[in-house]
């Protein structure tokens, strides 16, 4: 029961006030003294510890008071190993700088008497630091074993078998001390009464009773419709995020303002001055219940509301919101008459068999809560699988696994409670539940800081995309997992012991990695990351701009100030958190062999995107053709260069093929290049005269360098033609495609104007009569068919049997 109770206290203050009472290390820690740790006190203190764990009769309370004094001397164990850390280090370099004894023994009487000296001095120095080691490893097996004992009396405790509450012989002692602890109250009240100094205090407050009693009937009959009346006002059908804002914040006065009247309630009883030690217990415990009551209320109404314009959170129908609201209200009726039925049953010392009967139908209802809650969870999956025609996602897989579990803990918690086991149906019921309303806040809490997000960005689809909200959501659940871990069993000293480990880091190569040394390394990377990128902006758009250098020498600049920025911000980070390097030697060296074959391909890339930076074969926008691939260089990365083709698409070229292969660059150093355009003629056709126009042609194009001047090459005679070119330097070779057109279109032109004949190919195909001339009268003889003659001027010609008989007597049946 005490653990129950003291469980339920430490949720709650984590939930609503923090995390940082579990989180980190009390600030009323012991520290170390002047003169180092009380070794004494110690030694005194371990042997009472190992003896309590070796008889096994110490209560729990005592062993973790027990251990939290343990924790606190191996804190000072911790601090004392510290301790002439400075001076060690000094000895330990002196040692090292006189170098390892030789093998023959031969050291120089003063070196060798140096060597003794600075090892006396630091087996001297490093003695209170082995002796803190001791102690604190010493310290690190009690708080073990401490732990481990009483994990296994929790582990017992649940697993033990009690009296069974549905046994009808148990139900007249039960309700004997339920019966007895309500006559003690009344008696107490009418012993009060029946005192007049006790009557004459209830006259004289009789105006502050009613005034708070009458606080406290306004407050609960009317203080959570004030609340709704303003949200109704101010909801809209699509409200902006700050009038979502607003309403969230006075939707919290449907819990506050009925619990301030439950607090007015109870300052109205206790100002009578009739109440006594056992009223007094039921008052005390009434207002955590009504607080838990009335959080789970407020969440159920925000997890299915009346009214959401954004959408509920579950995909439910108005009647099905209704009843989740019912049941999230009743849930937190469960779970204030766990608490409070727990607390009085402790204060007024009832027995198991008492507390197991007024549990039950607790746990009973409870049962039956989830199970219908359960089944709202199946509805809303069913009714995201039917909106969406693909797969299940994830969080409906999530809702439906919850949703099973919560029916499996429905009918098998209360079949465990009626054999006995109690304790194990309430450990199962009660974390179940407070995890639910734990995960109803962080889903509210997500829609606020989402709301947040769109109110400032101003921008509501954007807020669905943006990487903001999924972080503040995944800090909120890293922030609810030492509640989660109180909620199902956790101890605070556990959570404490956890936070210890995890802030002392692990130890590679001999150097401690702590959490502490990782946030001092990315802040001072970060802040030199953030330093580099200012320095190349003031490299890229005021400094370099002023100079000389070409457009690829700039960016040459500014990509290898990026990579050395980048170098030292790391290198001075690594410094500034005090990692030493020469630890993890060895450790790099044994990686770097495997690291080394896996990535030599990028290693070999890095190296070249360097050489490309400093011999600077290619610049950003240059023409070049590599691998087959002509393009524009649009960036050169440390790995890779990005080349854009004629045809707009993107190359990824690996920075080795620059170095390792062939690059033809059109434009390095200056954008004059050469053009060719190929002429042909037919023949017969006078070649001087089409020399003559060819030139005329290169030399009006406006984008022709007259130094050298254009030239009209004959190449020579081909198949069906008299070969021309056309050479001519460009002033912009970029323009080449552009000045090629253009002469063709000139040439066209102009040969029409002078009656110049631009060729086709022509093809002759002659068939030679194999016929015998026996059978050349025969009827049987087949015909031949037609042959067609391509000709350049004129469709084909159709040549009949007869034409290839008097073609072949004139001579030509050769068959040429």
């Amino acid at each position: 029961m005490t653990g129950f109770l003291r469980l339920l206290c430490l949720v709650l203050t984590v939930t609503f006030g923090g995390i940082a009472a579990i989180s980190s290390v009390p600030v009323a820690q012991a520290q170390q003294s002047l003169g180092g740790p009380d070794f004494e006190a110690w030694e005194s203190l371990a042997d009472r510890v190992e003896n309590a764990l070796e008889s096994g009769r110490v209560d729990t309370q005592i062993l973790e008071a027990l251990r939290g004094l343990i924790v606190d001397f191996r804190q000072e164990f911790v601090d004392a190993q510290d301790t002439n850390a400075t001076t060690i280090k000094t000895v330990r370099d002196q040692l090292s700088a006189l170098g390892p004894v030789p093998e023959d023994g031969s050291e120089a009487e003063e070196v060798a008497a140096q060597r003794e000296e600075l090892n006396r001095r630091l087996t001297r120095l490093e003695a209170p630091v082995r002796t803190a080691e001791l102690a604190r490893s010493r310290a690190d097996g009690l708080i073990q074993g401490i732990d481990r004992t009483i994990r296994d009396r929790q582990t017992a405790e649940l697993l033990r078998l009690g009296p069974t509450p549905v046994n009808p012989l148990h139900w007249p002692a039960a309700l004997g001390e339920i019966y007895g602890f309500v006559e003690s109250i009344r008696a107490e009240v009418v012993l009060d009464w029946r005192n007049p100094v006790a009557r004459s205090v209830f006259n004289d407050s009789l105006p502050a009773v009613v005034g708070w009693l009458l606080l406290g009937l306004v407050l609960l009959a009317r203080g959570r419709y004030w609340p709704l009346r303003l949200m109704r006002q101010l909801s809209q059908d699509e409200p902006s995020a700050g009038r979502w804002i607003s309403t969230f914040l006075i939707s919290l006065g449907e819990w506050f303002l009925p619990y301030a009247g439950v607090y007015a309630l109870l300052r109205s009883a206790e100002a009578t001055g009739l109440t006594g030690t056992h009223a007094d217990l039921v008052l005390s415990n009434l207002l955590p219940a009504a607080f838990i009551f009335l959080l789970a209320r407020w969440l159920a109404q925000r997890v299915f509301p009346r009214h959401e314009p954004r959408g509920p959170v579950l995909k439910l129908d108005d009647r099905c919101r209704y009843s989740g609201r019912l049941y999230g209200a009743l849930m937190g009726l469960v779970v204030a008459a766990f608490y409070f039925i727990q607390a009085v049953a402790e204060g007024a010392n009832w027995s198991e068999l008492a507390t197991n009967v007024v549990v039950f139908p607790v746990i009973v209802l409870t049962g039956l809560l989830l199970w219908r809650l359960s089944h709202l969870l199946t509805l809303h999956v069913c009714a995201c699988e039917a909106d969406s025609d693909s797969e299940t996602g994830f969080r409906e897989r999530i809702a439906r696994f919850l949703s099973r579990l919560l029916t499996a803990l429905a009918l098998l918690a209360p079949v465990l409670a009626a054999i006995g086991y109690v304790k194990a149906a309430q450990a199962m019921l009660l974390p179940t539940v407070l995890s639910l309303m734990l995960l109803a806040s962080l889903l509210i809490l997500q829609r606020l800081l989402t709301e947040l997000y769109v109110m400032i960005t101003g921008n509501r689809q954007g807020a669905q995309e943006s990487l903001l909200p999924v972080l503040a959501g995944f800090v909120l659940i890293l922030m609810s997992l030492p509640v989660f871990a109180l909620i199902w069993g956790a101890r605070p000293a556990q959570l404490q012991e956890f936070w210890t480990r995890f802030t002392e880091g692990v130890s590679l190569g001999g150097t401690q990695i702590s959490p502490a040394i990782f946030l001092t390394l990315a802040l001072v990377f970060t802040l030199g990351y953030l330093a580099t990128r200012l320095l190349q902006g003031a490299l890229r758009n005021t400094i370099l701009p002023k100079t000389r250098l070409d457009t690829g020498g700039r960016n040459a600049i500014v990509s290898g100030t990026g990579y050395v920025g980048i170098f030292l911000a790391a290198l001075i980070a690594i410094t500034s958190a005090g990692i030493d390097l020469s630890s993890l030697a060895i450790v790099a060296g044994a990686l770097s062999v495997g690291i080394g074959f896996g990535l030599q391909n990028i290693v070999s890339n890095f190296v070249s995107g360097i050489i490309l930076l400093i011999e600077r074969p290619i610049s950003e926008g240059d023409w070049i053709e590599v691998g087959g691939q002509h393009g524009y260089v649009k960036s050169i990365s440390v790995r890779s260069t990005r080349i854009e083709t004629f045809d707009r698409t993107d190359v990824i070229v690996p920075n080795a093929d620059f170095v390792s292969g062939t690059v033809t660059n059109y434009t390095r150093g200056n954008t004059v290049g050469r053009v060719i355009v190929p002429v042909r003629a037919a023949y017969g056709t006078d070649t001087h005269r089409v020399e003559k126009i060819l030139q005329e042609i290169a030399e009006d194009h406006p984008m022709v360098l007259m130094n050298p001047p254009p030239n009209v090459v004959f190449r020579g005679f081909g198949a069906s033609s008299l070969d021309f070119e056309i050479r001519a330097i460009l002033r912009d070779v970029n323009w080449v495609m552009t000045v090629h057109s253009d002469m063709n279109h000139e040439i066209a032109r102009r040969f029409v104007e002078e009656g110049i004949e631009i060729p086709l190919p022509q093809q002759d195909v002659w068939f030679r009569n194999a016929t015998p001339a026996s059978m050349a009268g025969g009827a049987d003889v087949p015909s031949i068919p037609p042959v067609q003659k391509t000709s350049p001027s004129s469709a084909p010609v159709q040549k009949t049997e007869a034409d290839f008989d008097a073609d072949a007597a004139g001579g030509e049946g050769d068959g040429r």
